[in-house]
């Protein structure tokens, strides 16, 4: 290693519990769910909960609590919570609702979300996910969701990656747009009823923790700049994931990681967060200012051939490449599966493709989804009405017509499987402070199958935390919102003011993109689809270079009193550089390969992801010291409804 060992960089600490009841992983949410504590309709009121976010999440935790008669104090940084970013999900929503006769049931969809998972998720979530699935769509239904629909009026469905059943209920390219809206509606209907008071343009920056509990936020109000601290029973977190670290990803620029770090520097553990998605059907990086990455639905993947030309450095028009001159890589290697192999899989062969010289386009960084045969076979009216809104977006962002040539896709930052540590009730290490959506852990291990993410953002938030928040406040009835002039209070006032004003004294000559775009380009090389212990200690190393450079040169304009866009950016890159670290230390800790996490070190012969369960079968759970020492704690993870197996997809 450079000028460290793995032991400079962590500590091992205590074992954590999630809390799973005991028994049949089965019957541990109806278990769960009987032995909570509840609080009766004429003591909700006297209860204050704070959310975080309105995504799918949020707003559906926010709309429930209301329903239920609890205060509820509503967060967003955006101007409208429907504008959150639960909008940008495309594809669909599975459900175990077993409406196709197709071999699909609760129990299979628990073995797919595990084994797609490589085994590092808890098993008994898994059954909660798949048993209030059909609930979440029954009720996105009733509340206004415009599901597709068969000839004969029933909710039609598709398939996924990772599965060979029809379980993803959707709307044609817009499913979380749909939800989004209809889940929003919901909120603003407890808006107006008095029950929910909605804070839009207002950022979270700290966690007030006081007697051991999360007993409120500091947040800054985006338009004047004015810091201020809302106090409350309980926090929920549901403020999404962190997959913009990479500075080019599918998620919006505004996406971002400060709500859940500043949560953890108070002493909430994040778990495994190195455990990043690499979306398979992202657009291919075109330029070195491009901002982001545009995500282009899994569901083009049920008709949609993925191919490379068979001789690398292949420089002719894709039409001209005859049949017999393709590679349908992954029909070759994953004929089971095919083009819906599981996405770490699917990502991993395309990285391989492109960096064995079979890239496709201009800067041969890509690989073609083909609908050639598609067309041929259902007619551009049937791809119209699965996909017509995708293939616009395409069309839009590159100016080429995927009717008539493949689209060009490559590997791009998505979904981050990490996030805060949760036990089985949802709650954070520290106490009061829940977790929903993104923001959190739960449900998907070392890979998400696709159309979980919405599932799993409506799981908590209509039908987890609504239960699982009552059950932490009812011993609490009588006691009071903190008061504004406690010291927990006013020192964490104190706190964010300071790191405002740190951040607009630095005096430098670099504006914040441009430690942000350096970063990304360092966990693309060192913790991206592949890690080594020689690329990750590398990345450690430039992470922290780079910190100090930001500290040192870093430009903000304006002040703290007004709008001030640079200045929400400068703290939200400074909360990613030590955020990028630990998960480089965390993957360079975990040595064994699973899922998304892919170390070159520990591969099959055929080159696929070797797990270590004898060593490695549990969840890091990290703790950051004040003094920035990394210390991991374990969750150990058992199976026995879906035992221990190397994943097949062949």
């Amino acid at each position: 290693m450079n000028s460290f060992e793995l032991d400079d960089l962590r500590s091992i600490g205590t074992p954590v519990d999630g809390k799973v009841p005991a028994g049949d992983p089965e019957t541990a949410w109806p278990t769960r769910k009987l032995d909570y504590k509840l609080v009766s309709p004429l003591n909700r009121r006297k209860f204050t909960v704070i959310v975080v976010g309105t995504g799918l999440a949020g707003a559906a935790c926010a709309a429930s609590l209301g329903e239920l008669g609890y205060h509820v104090e509503s967060f967003t940084f955006h101007d409208a919570p429907r504008r959150a970013h639960s909008v940008a999900a495309q594809g669909g929503i599975n459900a175990a609702r077993a409406r196709k006769v197709d071999n699909d049931s609760l129990a299979r969809f628990v073995k797919d979300t595990v084994k797609g998972g490589d085994f590092r998720g808890r098993e008994a979530d898994c059954f909660r996910l798949a048993e209030e699935s059909v609930r979440v769509i029954d009720h996105m239904n009733a509340i206004g969701a415009p599901f597709a629909r068969e000839y004969g009026g029933t909710l039609a469905t598709r398939s996924f990656g990772g599965v060979q059943v029809s379980r993803t209920y959707y709307t044609r390219g817009q499913t979380g747009q749909q939800l989004q809206i209809a889940s929003s509606q919901a909120l603003q209907r407890q808006i107006a009823a008095g029950t929910v008071n909605l804070h839009t343009r207002t950022e979270m920056l700290d966690l007030i923790v006081s007697d051991g509990r999360a007993q409120g936020i500091v947040t800054r109000d985006l338009v004047t700049g004015e810091i201020g601290a809302t106090t409350g029973h309980a926090v929920v977190l549901a403020s999404g994931g962190y997959g913009t670290v990479f500075h080019k990803s599918t998620l919006a620029k505004n996406s971002n990681a400060t709500a859940a770090w500043r949560a953890h520097r108070r002493g909430a553990l994040i778990a495994s967060p190195s455990f990043i998605q690499f979306h398979p059907t992202a657009l291919p990086v075109n330029s070195e200012w491009q901002s982001k990455t545009i995500l282009m639905s899994e569901s083009l993947r049920n008709d949609g051939r993925i191919w490379v030309p068979a001789k690398p450095g292949d420089d002719r028009e894709p039409g001209d490449i005859p049949e017999n001159e393709r590679d349908y890589y992954l029909e070759r290697k994953y004929p089971a599966f095919g083009n819906l192999s599981p996405r770490d899989v699917s990502s991993r062969a395309a990285r391989e493709q492109i960096d064995s010289g079979h890239g496709v386009g201009p800067l041969k960084n890509s690989v073609y989804l083909d609908f050639r045969d598609a067309l041929a076979r259902l007619g551009r009216k049937t791809i119209e009405e699965r996909y017509g809104n995708l293939f616009s977006m395409y069309r839009d962002a590159t100016s080429e017509d995927p009717y008539t040539v493949p689209m060009r896709i490559a590997p791009g930052a998505h979904f981050t499987m990490g996030g805060l540590w949760n036990d089985y009730d949802q709650m954070t290490s520290i106490p009061g402070l829940f977790v929903g959506g993104e923001a959190g852990w739960g449900y998907h291990g070392a890979n998400r199958l696709g159309a979980n993410s919405l599932l799993s953002a409506c799981v908590d938030g209509w039908f987890t935390l609504p239960y699982a928040i009552p059950n932490y406040l009812a011993p609490l009835l009588g006691s009071a919102p903190l008061e504004l002039s406690d010291p927990a209070v006013t020192s964490t006032l104190s706190d964010v003011s300071g790191r405002v004003d740190l951040l607009l004294s630095v005096g430098g000559t670099h504006g914040p993109d441009r430690f942000h775009r350096q970063l990304g380009e360092i966990l693309y090389a060192g913790c991206g689809v592949t890690r080594t212990a020689e690329g990750l200690t590398k990345a450690i190393s430039e992470i922290r270079a780079l910190r100090g450079d930001f500290w040192s040169n870093l430009r903000v304009a304006g002040s703290g009193n007004q709008l001030n866009q640079e200045l929400e950016r400068a703290g939200r890159v400074a909360d990613f550089l030590e955020l990028a670290e630990l998960m480089c230390v965390d993957a360079l800790d975990r040595d064994e390969s699973c899922g998304a996490h892919f170390r070159a070190e520990h591969q099959t012969p055929d080159g696929e992801a070797q797990r270590n369960d004898q060593d490695w079968c549990f969840v890091s759970a990290w703790e950051t010291a004040k003094d920035g020492r990394h210390i991991r704690h374990d969750e150990p993870l058992s199976f026995t409804a879906v035992p221990l197996q190397t994943r097949n997809y062949v």
